[in-house]
């Protein structure tokens, strides 16, 4: 859990910054764990207007650290807490939040390089809303819902509050770093990543769908990325790379406020939705992530697209090796699912990249093998351990895998 992690990089390091967007637990996380620290939160105007006019003024009031919300609100203050924590070499003396990347990023590189361990916190994960007994039995009402905390803590429609979350901190974002005016455009293009989500990204075609220039797609994809609301999921660089697209995958971080973006108002209508591949597929990305980014380590995720269009949905490079992984919707296993993997394992097997397991994840209900490949289903990789941890076999909560049967 993102706990244990926050709470051995306290261990190591002087600062601890929680980045990951806006809403997603990082300040519940951060006061629960860190309970008798000071607590101040730069959204506050006056502890902004503080911590920029006096900053040593500022710290004074927590000479044995805190915990500081939202820091990327005054960038500055990081070179101030260097020479504190320089001085004093406490490990987990203070503990940073931010919900934006940009300036962040970019101060704890500068001012807390070696100083600082950073754990990434995106909306709960499957695996913790099962322990604490709030993930659903059916897939669609987990791929709607999404995993933002606020959703499950209080008594509100998922859409209404996923509407107050785009206009309330998405847009705001967007003026604070680009200073849109535009903001109809602003909408209209987190709508068109939304459709986009699981695909190869061409920002020429994003751009001039939306009405804008590939520059300012770019711009505007950024700080997307930046507000945790999308990833960018590079081609793996194989020996076969003359025949490779070179293009990234664009994936959304919750399912939930994709299924929003795309007009989808109720789990039911996901059984028959014509998003609901790249619904799925954009959950499990974002699982796989954070079952990473819970232990504050990135899994190194990638795909494999080579110019005829014949891809691997996910790849993880693990050990020298390439975990393969496609991403089925449905419920039923297809021969045809194992196509994909066959020709990269061929392909892969004429250079010298070593090939490791391969895995199907669907959205069926029971794990098995089948045609020679491990079908992993939705409700096995929300147990949390990942496709290349589950050994199949029975005990210490891993799934069974059940072996071959008629096809």
């Amino acid at each position: 859990m993102a706990q244990t992690a926050l709470m051995r990089l306290a261990a190591g390091f002087p600062v601890v910054v929680i980045t990951g967007p806006r809403q997603s637990g990082k300040t519940t996380l951060a006061r629960n764990s860190f309970p008798t620290k000071p607590y101040v939160s730069l959204e506050n105007p006056a502890e902004r207007e503080f911590a920029v006019d006096d900053p040593i003024g500022f710290l004074s009031r927590f000479p044995d650290g805190a915990v500081v919300d939202e820091v990327q609100r005054v960038p500055e203050l990081l070179s101030w807490i260097q020479g504190i924590v320089d001085e004093h070499s406490v490990m987990g003396q203070f503990v940073l939040t931010g919900s934006q990347q940009f300036d962040l990023v970019a101060g704890i590189s500068q001012s807390l390089a070696g100083r600082a361990g950073r754990l990434e916190l995106l909306p709960l994960s499957a695996a913790e809303l099962k322990s604490a007994g709030l993930l659903a039995d059916n897939l669609e009402t987990n791929l709607f819902t999404g995993g933002y905390p606020a959703i499950f803590a209080r008594d509100v429609a998922v859409d209404d509050w996923l509407a107050n979350y785009v206009a309330t901190y998405v847009e705001r974002d967007v003026r604070q770093l680009l200073k849109v005016r535009d903001l109809s455009t602003f909408h209209r293009f987190v709508k068109m990543c939304a459709a986009r989500s699981g695909q190869v990204l061409n920002l020429t075609a994003l751009g001039s769908d939306c009405g804008v220039s590939g520059p300012t797609a770019r711009d505007w994809l950024s700080v997307l990325e930046a507000s945790y609301v999308v990833t960018l999921v590079e081609q793996h660089h194989a020996n076969v790379t003359t025949r490779l697209s070179k293009a990234p995958k664009l994936y959304f971080l919750d399912s939930g406020l994709m299924c929003f973006l795309l007009g989808i108002r109720d789990p039911q209508t996901l059984v028959t939705h014509i998003s609901r591949g790249p619904v799925f597929e954009t959950w499990v990305a974002s699982e796989i992530l954070k079952s990473g980014l819970n232990d504050a380590r990135r899994i190194p995720l990638e795909f494999l697209r080579d110019k005829r269009g014949r891809e691997i949905d996910l790849v993880v490079e693990r050990d020298d090796e390439l975990v393969l992984i496609e991403v089925k919707a449905g419920r039923t296993f297809a021969g045809d699912w194992v196509g994909p993997i066959r020709h990269w394992q061929g392909d892969l097997a004429k250079g010298t990249e070593a090939q490791g397991s391969s895995f199907v994840i669907y959205g069926g209900d029971e794990s098995q093998t089948r045609m020679g490949v491990r079908l992993v289903s939705w409700r096995d990789l929300a147990l949390g351990g990942m496709p290349w941890q589950m050994p199949g076999r029975r005990g210490d909560g891993v799934p069974h895998l059940v072996p071959d049967g008629p096809d």
